[in-house]
């Protein structure tokens, strides 16, 4: 009886969504008919005789007061902002690292022991990382070489070469470039990157730059966020250059405290130019909604990604084993917000039903989750790793098609912190899979602990896969095995497996 009557309001819900959001016009339609038949009714000269009646004062004012009203809304709602496009670093093949040579690497370095290795094995064979994924060149000596001057040559390579594919596919000069953003969060240099890339591009005097750090991986949304606030005050037609990277070379943890071996595994070079405006003219997409939300009031939310030194003096990144907790937390208090935002009417009336019945039944109703895929086409979800990946799919019920960006973009580049996004979007770009009007939501974490999105609406797709996805898009999707299966697999083969400890 249950299945069937749930398969009964399976069958039901369309009919559902189709009469909630569009109850304005079911009710318009036969009022506008009622009206049409009144006024039939009372003939042409007897409205025009009610219509002589009236005074000019009240024809004065429902005129003026319904224009009066609509000029005040034009003027004070807020500019709307585009993105005139985007472009990612693309990774050289001399760059590559596969997980024969990182491990061989990581065994001839005596600052990892046996122990550690074979840890960073099993991280890896769990990671969902493919074998073409890249570090800088200070990487690929031993030991890894971690000065300044190899740090400073790693962001100049992916900054610079991000922003001048950017600009060549815009036709942008760097002289009219109004607002500067960028954002990477572990390695700060004094001049600071916006100045590194002013200095670069000869940028204008008066022009606006800062360089967001320690910001974390959804530090890309917020650098949007940003240059958005800043080009909605600023002249018409601004164009704003946001900068998302992360600077690998001296953040390589060279300890054996496990906590701190995990950022080894999952982080990789990458970068992401993006061009802003609030001119509409040959824009791609128009920015509909930005949602941040920090958790960082809690001192194990502040704590669950945290830069230390271990016992031995190393600096690294800790992350805490209630990470995934906590990132469940505050994506939930993200989609609270977003929810009533981009929601159909349908959504919010079942969601807001399951609250009260919630409040004033029974507390043990479960909670509806509202599908966010009827808000939705697209989903950029940060790839931060496997495990994020499948708790968002989880907890949004999407299909492995609207996860499969997220997927691929770990698997081809590894997580390249807060420029994953803009990977993610080029994949579903170089699929073929953008139109025009679909909707798209970017889901980025990062330390404080933040959960950060940003609507998206297309206005006019790529016209082709040229993009980091260009030379390798038609050998995507790949088969991720699951790590379980194949656990399962080496039991039964009898090849060894590596403890948990």
């Amino acid at each position: 009886m249950g299945s069937s009557s749930a398969a009964l309001l399976r069958r039901l819900k369309p009919l559902y969504q189709v009469v909630v959001n569009n109850i304005l016009a079911i009710v318009a339609v036969p009022l506008a008919g009622a009206v049409l038949l009144k006024a039939a009714e009372l003939g042409p000269e007897e409205l025009q005789a009610r219509g002589r009646a009236l005074r000019p004062a009240h024809m004065f004012l429902a005129a003026f007061v319904p224009a009066a009203a609509a000029a005040v809304y034009l003027m004070l709602r807020p500019r709307a902002v585009y993105l005139v496009d985007y472009a990612c670093f693309r990774t050289n093949p001399n760059c590559r690292v596969p997980f024969a040579t990182f491990l061989e690497h990581s065994r001839v370095w005596p600052g990892f022991d046996e122990r550690s290795v074979r840890f960073m094995t099993r991280l890896l064979e769990r990671s969902g990382l493919g074998e073409e994924t890249c570090l800088p060149y200070a990487q690929h000596y031993i030991p890894p070489s971690r000065d300044l001057e190899s740090s400073r040559a790693e962001a100049e390579l992916v900054v610079f070469s991000a922003i001048d594919d950017l600009l060549a596919k815009t036709g942008v000069s760097p002289q009219d470039i109004d607002i500067l953003v960028v954002n990477c969060s572990l390695f700060a240099p004094t001049p600071s990157f916006a100045d590194m890339i002013v200095n670069r591009y000869k940028l204008r005097a008066e022009a606006r730059h800062v360089h967001l750090a320690g910001m974390g991986c959804s530090a890309g949304l917020i650098s949007v966020e940003l240059a958005r606030n800043l080009l909605q005050v600023a002249p018409r037609g601004a164009r704003a250059l946001v900068v998302s990277t992360e600077t690998i070379t001296p953040n390589y943890y060279m300890g054996q405290e496990r906590a701190m071996l995990l950022p080894n595994c999952l982080f990789r070079m990458g970068g992401a130019a993006a061009l802003l405006s609030t001119d509409g003219a040959g824009a791609r997409f128009r920015l509909a909604r930005v949602v941040r939300t920090l958790r960082g009031a809690a001192d194990s939310a502040y704590r669950c990604v945290y830069q230390e030194e271990d016992e031995r003096g190393n600096v690294g990144i800790n992350l805490s084993k209630d990470l995934m907790s906590i990132a469940g937390d505050a994506l939930k208090a993200n989609i609270t917000a977003m929810g009533p935002l981009v929601l159909p009417a349908s959504e919010q009336l079942l969601f807001a039903l399951s609250f009260l019945a919630r409040k004033v039944v029974n507390r043990r109703i479960r909670p509806y989750i509202p599908d966010f895929r009827t808000a939705f086409e697209h989903f950029c979800i940060h790839a931060g790793g496997r495990a994020v990946i499948d708790e968002l799919q989880r907890s949004l019920t999407l299909s492995d098609e609207q996860v499969e960006a997220s997927r691929m973009t770990l698997h081809r580049f590894g997580n390249t912190s807060s420029s994953s996004l803009w990977y993610e979007l080029a994949y579903i770009e170089a699929k073929g899979r953008m139109r025009r009007g679909d909707r798209v939501w970017m889901i980025g974490f990062g330390s404080g602990f933040k959960c950060n999105s940003a609507a998206w609406e297309c206005i006019r797709p790529a016209a082709n896969a040229d993009g980091p996805w260009a030379n390798c898009i038609h050998r995507y999707p790949v088969h991720i095995p699951d790590p379980l299966d194949d656990t399962a697999q080496r039991q039964r083969s009898g090849a060894p497996t590596f403890p948990e400890s």
